[in-house]
């Protein structure tokens, strides 16, 4: 993914010109970037997930330098919002407008 890990101005005219209104724009980007996010905490949770231990050790949990990569990986990471914009922007997320469809098929 190209999206930036650093926060960047957006043009909002840039944003609204793909479907005409920045309303709508940012509603599709917000489910973009929930999608991502879902996917991103499904993808940490399962590589967690190898590491979880039935001790409460506290010496074992803090010794887990493997675990501690994988974490900081996930935080250096860009934010989902920005990934989403970046799609979005590049023209890779498809969406449509479910009225529009239906006065189409009503109009036919």
């Amino acid at each position: 993914m190209a999206a930036s890990p650093s926060i960047i101005t957006r043009d909002t005219d840039q944003i609204a010109a793909q479907t005409g209104n920045i309303y709508e724009s940012v509603a599709i980007i917000s489910k973009r970037a929930k999608q991502i996010a879902s996917n991103m905490k499904e993808e940490l949770n399962g590589k967690l997930a190898e590491f979880a231990s039935t001790v409460d050790n506290l010496e074992e949990i803090f010794e887990n330098r493997e675990q501690i990569e994988i974490s900081k990986f996930y935080e250096r990471m860009p934010k989902p919002t920005a990934m989403a914009i970046e799609e979005f922007l590049n023209g890779e997320i498809y969406f449509r407008f479910k009225e529009a469809e239906e006065a189409a098929a009503e109009d036919k």
